[in-house]
């Protein structure tokens, strides 16, 4: 169920149709810390996008960063100068509440105003907090209580299946 070159090659696919649905001219591609921008890498290669890739590191948007503090390991995003009008394509791992979606909107509009974003994602969970789904999942799955997905990478990209306790 969750093995990653599928969830991949769905994930490519997928991304395919939106661009020739919603007619994104050149899109300029952002991959989420961490995770998302080991996904966004690989879309980035199969999809043959001629843009560099964007890396968006969410951590000072975060709604509970007075709650928990400054990430240790923050780096900065490195977006090009225009976002103005362009179209994106927003990548992540694992869309689970929401929150880490609102952020990196919140962030991708301080650099100014896209003309549409798409947001696709390897897996997409129940869980949802916000009122955001994804465009396009590689996979949409319902975890029991107590799991979580674990992406690991970038070389090997695999995918875990974790319980409270593994993860302790």
């Amino acid at each position: 169920m969750l093995e990653i070159n599928y969830l991949l090659s769905e994930l490519e696919t997928k991304l395919r149709l939106i661009i020739a649905e919603r007619q994104l001219t050149n899109p300029l591609l952002i991959g989420i810390r961490t995770g998302g921008v080991w996904i966004a890498e690989q879309m980035h290669h199969r999809l043959n996008i001629s843009e560099p890739l964007g890396l968006l590191d969410i951590s000072f948007y975060r709604d509970d960063f007075s709650q928990i503090g400054v990430n240790p390991n923050v780096k900065p995003s490195q977006l090009p100068p225009y976002i103005e009008g362009r179209d994106i394509i927003l990548i992540d791992d694992v869309f689970y509440t929401g929150r880490t979606i609102r952020a990196a909107l919140n962030e991708i509009f301080d650099f100014g105003r896209p003309n549409q974003v798409v947001l696709a994602v390897l897996i997409e969970r129940d869980g949802k907090q916000i009122p955001l789904c994804p465009d396009c999942a590689g996979v949409s799955i319902i975890l029991d209580a107590g799991q979580r997905i674990k992406l690991t990478g970038p070389a090997p990209l695999a995918i875990h299946l974790q319980t409270m306790e593994d993860a302790a």
